[in-house]
């Protein structure tokens, strides 16, 4: 009887021990999966940026004459040094970013961009078909109302960066008016939707500051037709700090060149410099 119980008791305990010797090896190589850790401020749904932009601006624009003075030749007149606009200007910049995914964005951007000038020509011009001549106070005003409408798909997501692709349509309305006295009053306009194509690419130096690098544009080649044509080049290099995952600011240097031919008129706007905004998510 005590040896039926002994025998019981050693077959146990060898039981006990082949189940321990299997199990070790398994659990030395078990591993626990990386916990998902997105960087700070890459948690969201929805993102807005309100800030402000601080361009040097070089613009020029080119008015034919049309209806009864169609074909009367436009004088290719400088927003500065010809109208006396400034170049230099703040800019009012308002972003709103969707992101029903991790690797899917839809952002809209908009700049409301305005300029006065007030000068007397020093050389006679010739716009929209009429005289404007030496020596004559002129009045101006530049309004070009500038959005972006744009998907983002990221190829490349991982919690400290990400790389995507940007397709984009750019709406662009341009108005350029001159007022003269007594009764002279021209204004020429251009205003189309642009599709472009571009990148991005952000990396994370630290787990809340990054580096971001994007460009898009288009190109219209007058080869086409030589009576149309028009490119559009935006290049957006800047720096984030997120103070938590719904608050930070950011800062930066934007390049935007325009450029568009239209029979007898034509316009080049270009406008450079620093941006600062504040970031908010949710």
């Amino acid at each position: 009887m005590h040896k039926s119980a002994l025998r019981l008791y050693i077959a146990a305990l060898a039981s006990a021990a082949t189940i321990l010797l299997v199990a070790a090896p398994a659990h030395a190589q078990y591993k626990p999966r990386p916990i998902d850790d997105p960087a700070t401020g890459e948690s969201y749904h929805i993102e807005g940026a309100v800030g402000f932009w601080f361009p040097t601006a070089d613009m020029t624009v080119t008015s034919g004459g049309s209806g009864s003075l169609a074909g009367i030749t436009g004088t290719s007149i400088n927003a500065e040094r010809d109208l006396g606009m400034p170049a230099d200007k703040k800019l009012p910049d308002f972003e709103l970013i969707l992101r029903p995914a991790r690797a899917h964005k839809f952002r809209l951007n908009y700049v409301p961009i305005q300029y006065d000038g007030s000068a007397t020509v020093t050389r006679d011009i010739v716009f929209n078909g009429q005289r404007y001549r030496l020596g004559l106070p002129v009045n101006s005003t530049l309004d070009w109302k500038s959005a972006r409408f744009a998907y983002e798909f990221d190829f490349i997501s991982r919690n400290r960066g990400f790389g995507g692709l940007i397709v984009e349509a750019k709406y662009t309305d341009v108005q350029v008016n001159l007022t003269a006295a007594p009764l002279i009053n021209e204004f020429a306009r251009a205003r189309a939707p642009i599709p472009a194509l571009g990148g991005i690419g952000r990396v994370y130096v630290v787990p809340n500051i990054s580096i971001t690098g994007e460009v898009t544009g288009f190109k219209l080649p007058d080869s086409i037709d030589s009576r149309y044509g028009g490119h559009y080049v935006d290049v957006d290099v800047y720096g984030t700090v997120n103070f938590t995952n719904n608050i930070g600011v950011k800062g930066g240097y934007r390049s935007l060149d325009m450029g568009y031919l239209v029979k007898q008129d034509n316009g080049s706007f270009t406008l450079k410099g620093m941006y600062f905004a504040g970031v908010f998510r949710y």
